[in-house]
């Protein structure tokens, strides 16, 4: 503040040597950085959606609190999403990812919602489009892009790929279509069992939504009463099918029946936040299970084999992007309302895209696992492992 008096009577006087440009330009930074975060709204209460009841009296509050740092992180998560899939698109592309991969942009918010709604000791279990929750429950990006390249830096020591990755009180990353339901059920239940107040979140997509194993395991959920959300994230299409080709029924927060459910806006990530505490605080009062729909959006095909396109117009994916992209969304609500400036926002951007960038660089230069570790972290992560079967393999070298 000093400088900048200083600077001020300089310009008055008429004593400075140097030109008025020069004395405007210099004065402009001294006003940038003399912006400090005292300058900031720390706190914003905002209206959000209103979500759809089933076998509720009331929902989750219609008013959702901000402050700048939850802002500012559920912004860089959201970021660090968004371009991980994108980074992981272009790999996949030069052939540098192989297998299957199934992209989450589009639907940031509701991996950041979640995480943001429930403790970091709750449990969660996903399908096979899992990068991002991989990310909120605690991997790294280099992690996450190193197990992609099936490399022994990854998060599952490069043998799981992007459909299984995994991370302490995250299960998943599964391949086969609704089988983490009753997986998740199964947690719930060690939940109960050990008497420690903690949750399973199980996810899985619309397409996934008329397994036959769901509707069982909302049975036995319901009557054991497990401390289990069911989420069902409707992005709009199945692989290659629309929503309303392939249910005779879209309300899939009704899908439980006798469990009460919310239809959430998951492109919103206060929404999802408040919505998963609701439901959180539903099974932790030993209520039993809650379902929760997240209508979402995905801008990729369901794969990288689908170019998501067939059976949608390019126009339908970007009216979404303009009108409804979580990223914008927030970044929006906080440059409004003066928790943040576009500045401060684009350096955000700009250290997002160097964390991707070097983990890109270690994913494409770090060594593929040895033949020599195929059947260890079976079990356990000391081998060697004595299990029937697997000695024959422990003579294996790599000769790589």
């Amino acid at each position: 503040m000093r400088k900048m008096l200083s600077l001020i009577s300089t310009v008055l006087r008429g004593g400075a040597s140097r030109s008025g440009a020069e004395l405007v330009s210099e004065g402009s930074r001294v006003m940038v950085s003399a912006r400090t975060y005292a300058d900031f709204t720390p706190q914003v209460t905002f209206d959000i959606k209103k979500c759809d009841l089933h076998k509720l009296e009331e929902g989750p509050p219609e008013k959702a609190v901000l402050t700048r740092e939850e802002g500012l992180q559920y912004y860089r998560t959201m970021q660090v999403i968004r371009r991980m899939e994108l980074k992981a698109d272009q790999l996949y592309k030069q052939k540098i990812i192989r297998g299957f991969c199934h992209l989450y942009d589009g639907q940031e918010a509701c991996a950041m919602g979640i995480e943001a709604g429930i403790n970091r000791s709750d449990h969660l279990i996903t399908a096979y489009r899992a990068h991002g929750y991989t990310l909120t429950r605690g991997g790294t990006v280099r992690e996450i892009m190193a197990e992609l390249t099936g490399r022994r830096g990854g998060i599952a020591k490069g043998k799981g790929g992007s459909m299984h990755m995994y991370a302490k009180h995250f299960y998943g990353g599964n391949g086969i279509v609704g089988a983490q339901v009753p997986l998740g059920a199964g947690v719930a239940l060690a939940c109960k069992y050990q008497g420690k107040n903690e949750l399973c979140v199980c996810l899985y997509g619309d397409g996934a939504a008329n397994q036959g194993q769901i509707f069982e395991t909302y049975n036995m959920a319901s009557l054991w009463k497990l401390p289990c959300i069911f989420i069902c994230e409707n992005n709009k299409y199945g692989m290659g099918t629309s929503v309303e080709r392939a249910a005779a029924s879209t309300d899939y927060y009704k899908r439980g029946d006798f469990i009460p459910g919310l239809r959430v806006d998951g492109m919103d990530v206060l929404c999802v936040r408040e919505a998963t505490k609701f439901a959180a605080e539903h099974c932790r009062s030993g209520k039993g299970p809650f379902l929760m729909e997240l209508q979402t959006y995905r801008y990729h095909g369901h794969s990288m084999s689908d170019p998501g396109i067939s059976y949608r117009t390019r126009e339908e994916i970007q009216e979404v992007r303009s009108k409804s992209d979580p990223i914008s969304l927030l970044k929006d609500r906080m440059i409004n309302n003066n928790m943040a400036s576009v500045e401060e926002l684009k350096e955000i951007d700009v250290e997002v895209r160097k964390e991707i960038e070097d983990a890109t660089q270690f994913a494409t230069t770090d060594p593929e696992p040895p033949l020599d570790d195929l059947c260890n972290h079976i079990f356990s992560n000391n081998p060697p492992i004595e299990v029937r079967g697997t000695n024959p393999w422990a003579k294996l070298k790599s000769v790589s």
